[in-house]
């Protein structure tokens, strides 16, 4: 894409939305992810069903692609929500301790992401530990990357 892009002189960027998922072990990440789905689903279930129409843009279907694949499509990417709305609503997850998922974050920096919008499921609960345990080892690690990567 970005050689696509400066053929018309022009510098592209790339963002990304997830919702972290975190825990003070793996393990207690993952059974917070179960629950949220099964809670989902219970919703789901009392509004007769299902969601709405699904979304039908390019991401959405490229989303249901990857859900496709599977509830965990590499080690943090979590689609539980994805499968049960299909494919919209910004419903990818990323799984684990806060190291876990500040890794993976820089997984996607690495690629080329410079904005990341993430929110959790529980608002404000989640920005509080996001702001607590997630995003400072976050932040440390992606500029670690910004100085080794002017330097090269």
């Amino acid at each position: 894409m970005r050689a696509e892009a400066a053929k018309h002189q022009r510098d592209i960027g790339f963002s990304v939305s997830f919702r972290p998922i975190i825990a003070d072990s793996e393990a207690e990440a993952w059974e917070k992810a179960e629950h949220i789905l099964h809670v989902a689903t219970e919703q789901a279930a009392q509004r007769g069903g299902g969601f709405k129409a699904k979304p039908d843009s390019i991401g959405a279907q490229r989303l249901r692609a990857t859900a496709a694949q599977g509830r965990v499509v590499d080690k943090r990417l979590w689609t539980g929500i994805a499968q049960l709305v299909g494919g919209g609503h910004n419903s990818t997850a990323l799984v684990g301790t806060p190291e876990q998922v500040a890794d993976a974050l820089l997984d996607y920096y690495d690629l080329g992401v410079r904005n990341f919008l993430i929110r959790g499921f529980d608002p404000l609960n989640d920005a509080a530990d996001y702001g607590r345990a997630l995003l400072p080892i976050a932040r440390e690690k992606a500029a670690r990357r910004a100085v080794a990567e002017r330097a090269s």
